[in-house]
């Protein structure tokens, strides 16, 4: 995939992920301050509703034992009618039709104690009722007269909440005088909260306290105390006709934002995870993007470095056998063997190379058998070293081995942990400087049950971020050249993967320009 085409992708990916985390977060926040304004709303209604019903209470404590003795008085002490007419004529039918509507007013003077609080004084309560009539007159002669009724429909009907609201005055005056707590109680309140609450739907917690020219009464719940951090709604009470009230109901709820979250939490919860699931997949997707991407410039590096490490052998090969068919090379039998032996150590050279490709693969599929016997760890560092040595000195280097290790016998295979330790010292005296030569020191040490092999170098080192992939297949440091150190990136990924068949663990120190350490640490076998 072209470059800028990669990160281009990345950067639009990037900005959808962006933009949806944001439009989920609005939603959110959205639907938190609508769920708000839902439940405030709906307290203000239930407020409302309970000052209503508290008022009609009142009311009717004293409107009805008034309208009892009214009812058993009989005739009033004044009465009076007001009615109101409307005529339609119909031409085509002959007709015309009155409508009449009025009012009736009873005038009762009665001793009520249980509403002025004192015996014997009195006062005048208006009773109403409503009376309509439809009234149908016939045009034409019927004897002698121009006019005569078909039809008259009469209906009688009692004006109760219009004689309450009249009552209401006299109601209002009369109960100012009475203490607060004397016509309101707190169970009263809270079991009218209650009900009004949960027929809408807001079942949560709340405290109220009834305010008189804004100081607490005794008017309150157990545990009401003013909380400014929870909202809380006024409403005046007992305010009737007036257009100012004495008192006012104040109710908080505690539990408001609970509530209020509690009531979007399943979606918000969805809405989340569901986010989560999409950054999730984002990020393993930008992984394996990056992943594929450096396979592939791994494959890449890897197709040039074999068909240099190829290219270089076959070359000698074919030189050599050109050189055979001259007869002057022919005839002499050292220059034939030495052309031959040239043959077979580079056809050695290229089948070692495939080895190493085919052992790395048998690995991955767990095909190659890896047999483990009883051996000496020291031994096994000997013998490493002995096949590196030549090359070590061949460049004027050493290798010095500190073996302090007490106990020594691990459970391995010979030949592959043997390539294990030949593989790192061989990195070793790849990764030194052409002008320097090849310093390698082996440590040998024991941590409880086990045994800690150092190979330590002075070459050319590695970075924080080469650390961190030099155990991978095909990776290689670049340098500028790919091909100016030979190999395919196969040896340490090798290395790990015999180490970790053997239960061990391997890791690298290292410091750019300062060298590394390898370090193998493996079990130990009981003697």
């Amino acid at each position: 995939m072209n470059k800028k085409l990669f990160y281009l992708l990345i950067v639009l990916m990037s900005l959808s992920l962006i933009g949806i985390i944001f439009v989920q977060g609005y939603w959110i926040s959205s639907s938190v301050d609508a769920k708000r304004e839902q439940f405030s709303f709906n307290a203000k209604q239930a407020l409302s509703a309970v000052v209503d019903r508290i008022e009609n209470r009142e009311l009717e404590d004293y409107y009805y034992p008034v309208q009892k003795m009214v009812d058993s008085i009989g005739l009033p002490d004044e009465l009076s009618f007001e009615e109101y007419f409307y005529i339609n004529e119909d031409l085509v039918n002959n007709e015309i039709t009155l409508y009449s509507s009025g009012i009736l007013q009873e005038d009762f003077k009665i001793t009520a104690p249980g509403v002025t609080g004192e015996e014997g004084d009195s006062i005048e309560f208006k009773r109403y009722a409503n009376r309509r009539s439809t009234q149908i007159i016939k045009r034409g002669s019927v004897d002698g007269n121009e006019s005569s009724t078909s039809n008259r429909i009469q209906e009688f009907s009692r004006l109760l909440d219009y004689e309450k609201y009249q009552f209401s005055g006299i109601v209002s005056d009369i109960a100012n005088r009475i203490p607060i707590h004397n016509r309101v109680t707190e169970e009263e309140i809270s079991k009218l909260l209650t009900i009004e609450l949960v027929e809408r739907n807001l079942e949560t917690d709340f405290e109220f306290g009834v305010y008189s020219n804004d100081l607490l009464t005794r008017v309150r719940s157990k545990d009401f105390k003013f909380r400014k951090s929870a909202p809380g709604y006024s409403e005046p009470i007992f305010l009737y006709d007036k257009d100012v009230s004495d008192y006012s109901l104040y109710v908080q709820f505690p539990g408001e934002k609970k509530f209020v979250i509690s009531s979007i939490l399943g979606m918000a919860g969805l809405s989340i995870i569901f986010t989560l699931i999409i950054v999730i997949a984002y990020s393993s997707a930008l992984h394996q993007l990056n992943k594929q991407r450096q396979i592939s410039q791994i494959k890449t590096d890897f197709i040039n470095n074999m068909t240099h490490e190829f290219k270089t052998p076959i070359a000698t090969i074919n030189l050599a056998l050109d050189a055979l068919k001259n007869s002057k090379i022919s005839s002499s039998p050292e220059k034939v063997a030495y052309y031959q032996g040239l043959i077979r150590e580079e056809n050695k050279r290229m089948h070692g190379q495939v080895e190493n490709v085919l052992r790395i693969s048998k690995l991955e599929k767990n095909e190659l058998d890896i047999n483990k016997e009883r051996l000496d760890m020291h031994e096994l560092v000997e013998d490493a070293s002995n096949h590196i040595l030549l090359l070590v000195e061949d460049r004027g280097g050493y290798i010095n081995l500190h073996l302090d290790a007490e106990r020594t016998p691990v459970l391995a295979n010979e030949s592959h942990f043997t390539n294990v330790l030949v593989n790192i010292m061989d990195n070793a005296v790849k990764y030194t400087p052409e002008d320097r030569a090849p310093e390698i020191d082996v440590y040998t040490e024991n941590t409880k049950d086990s045994i800690v092999i150092k190979i330590k170098d002075k070459g050319d080192g590695m970075s924080k971020t080469v650390q961190k992939k030099v155990f991978d297949k095909f990776y290689r440091e670049h340098t500028g050249d790919i091909h100016n150190v030979k190999g395919h990136g196969l040896g340490l990924a090798y290395a790990k993967r015999i180490v970790d068949d053997h239960q061990g663990e391997i890791s690298v120190e290292s410091e750019k320009g300062m060298g590394s350490t390898f370090i193998i640490k493996l079990p130990l076998i009981s003697l």
